[in-house]
């Protein structure tokens, strides 16, 4: 019998929020962040409706207004992967599991760029060649 995807998607929201406020950086940083869980869960599986599906139940715009004020580093950006992964792995159908990890790298690289500081270039000695 084949798993209702809305159900999937939410039984995947819940096991990677289960898994990160176990996480001993990300856990921390989620609760001082998120005040209803249970809301906060709908509001992430209607972003993952909307970004799996094609729904039209996510009405918040861009996610990354809602996280722009994290202080994050790159840490909790492989924590937040690993914990998606197995999160993915162990909810979702194959069908949605591929493009869940798709959008997920892509949304990570993008907040990334946005939220982290740049790396300090290298200093070339004087008289190197470029």
């Amino acid at each position: 019998m084949k798993q209702d995807p809305e159900a999937a998607i939410m039984a995947m929201v819940r096991r990677f929020y289960a898994l990160s406020l176990d996480d001993d950086l990300l856990g921390p940083m989620f609760r001082a962040e998120i005040s209803d869980f249970d809301e906060h869960y709908g509001i992430v599986a209607d972003f993952w409706s909307h970004s799996l599906l094609g729904t039209d139940r996510y009405k918040r715009g861009t996610p990354y207004t809602h996280h722009v004020g994290l202080k994050v580093e790159e840490a909790h950006f492989d924590r937040w992967m690993a914990a998606f992964e197995q999160a993915v792995g162990e909810a979702l159908p194959d069908d949605l599991a591929g493009l869940a990890m798709q959008r997920a790298r892509h949304m990570t690289e993008s907040f990334k760029m946005g939220m982290l500081p740049l790396p300090t270039p290298k200093v070339r000695p004087a008289g190197a060649p470029a």
